[in-house]
């Protein structure tokens, strides 16, 4: 054994200070154990309590990751073709399923071309990280309450950032007018929000981007599948997909599968699929995840019926909620939050719902939203029943008035 040289270094102490800190913040994030029950959605049994639990907070939007025609395309995929893709498609080449899925997903969004990653938040990090390398001098113009995988993307670059605020195209125009013309520009932004549920003026980003010569990169993470008439997202909806530069999605939430993607023209694309690493150097996802994703994203562009149950449950929840006096935030989106404004008494409302209740909502903390405005998020599916909407209601009252939680309005206000 090697004469050791300096003193001994304690690096776990350095690991459980870290974690105690959270602890102490009531931030420290526990994972529930659920076993999620195939075409039982949104039941799911809880391995901490043992007991079947309603789920009230996944992102599986539409229940298709239990649909009979994703699982029996998983199925026949693995069965006929395997587990695994081999490896990278620079070096074990491209599986045909793959191809079928970012044709699909080119035909989807109305674009020369797609390329598909292992999520989406490898997909807004790859991407924008090598767009905005390979535009000399660019700057880009970030919502300020863009994603991290976004802001890590931007970050990754090393360009010029600009934030404007959260959904103003007025502070966005400021920033462009003031930028030398000359310069390439992208705008970046999101459609639904996730954390607050509101949605963006795509249309009018849109305006800019062509007056001020610049491009526009959408992340429609939390809205493709769930809006427009064959679900590719808000832009869809409002009329103005072909106006966007480059949309970015997800296979992991509406869609019910896993995976990340961004359409785009024929050259943008084949830009980033040659340079980007966090394309290029990562094994490619898996035959049966891509024909899953293929025949859920087919279902979907020919069927309206989730979409119109889940829009249905997401207006008949939020009145119940609201009528309730639960201090729901203003959203125009399928999700709802309710306002805590604590990290403790989030968590405790979330374990109590849980343990009194057995339903299923996780708590929001810091990073992920602004410290203050901790909150439940409920994201009702086209699987709740009206029974489970009244005995959500009647949870969250009995919850809050137990922890002496009440309705801010300025609050509210504040983070509306």
């Amino acid at each position: 054994m090697m004469e050791k040289v300096g003193p001994v270094i304690n690096y776990e102490k350095y690991f459980s200070e870290s974690i105690d800190r959270l602890k102490v913040e009531g931030r420290y994030r526990v994972f529930n154990n659920l076993e999620r029950k195939a075409g039982s959605f949104p039941l799911a049994k809880s391995h901490i309590t043992g007991r079947t639990v309603t789920v009230w907070c996944s992102n599986d939007y539409l229940g298709m990751g239990q649909h009979p025609k994703v699982i029996t395309a998983m199925a026949e995929a693995i069965g006929r073709l395997g587990a695994g893709a081999g490896g990278t498609r620079n070096i074990s080449g491209t599986h045909h399923a793959m191809v079928t899925l970012e044709e699909t997903l080119s035909e989807l969004h109305g674009k020369e071309k797609a390329l598909v990653f292992t999520s989406g938040y490898v997909a807004n990090e790859a991407s924008l990280g090598t767009l905005l390398s390979m535009l000399p001098e660019c700057i880009v113009f970030s919502d300020e309450f863009n994603h991290a995988s976004m802001i890590h993307g931007m970050r990754n670059s090393k360009c010029e950032k600009q934030i404007f605020c959260h959904n103003d195209p007025d502070h966005l125009e400021e920033l462009l007018r003031a930028a030398d013309p000359a310069r390439p520009k992208v705008i970046a932004f999101e459609s639904v929000y996730s954390m607050d549920g509101d949605i963006s003026p795509i249309a009018a980003f849109c305006d800019l981007a062509d007056k001020y010569n610049a491009i526009t990169y959408l992340d429609e993470v939390h809205a493709v599948g769930m809006y427009g008439p064959r679900g590719a997202g808000v832009a869809e909806r409002d009329g103005v997909m072909d106006r966007v530069t480059i949309i970015q999605g997800t296979l992991g939430k509406a869609y019910g599968v896993m995976g990340g993607y961004i359409t785009g023209s024929r050259a943008l694309i084949d830009m980033i699929r040659s340079y980007a690493p966090g394309f290029i150097f990562t094994t490619a996802l898996p035959p049966a995840l891509t024909a899953g994703a293929t025949a859920s994203i087919r279902h979907l562009m020919e069927s309206g019926e989730e979409r119109a149950r889940q829009h249905y449950n997401v207006q008949v929840t939020r009145g119940m909620l609201e009528k309730a006096g639960l201090p729901v935030m203003n959203s125009n989106s399928h999700i709802l939050p309710v306002l805590v404004g604590d990290p403790v008494l989030t968590k405790q409302a979330s374990d109590m719902l849980l343990n009194q209740f057995d339903i299923y909502v996780q708590p929001i903390n810091f990073p992920t939203v602004p410290r203050g405005t901790e909150r439940l998020r409920i994201t009702p599916n086209p699987t709740h029943t009206h029974a489970m909407m009244v005995e959500l209601t009647r949870a969250l009252v009995w919850v809050f008035e137990r922890l002496g939680i009440k309705a801010d309005e300025e609050k509210l206000q504040e983070v509306a």
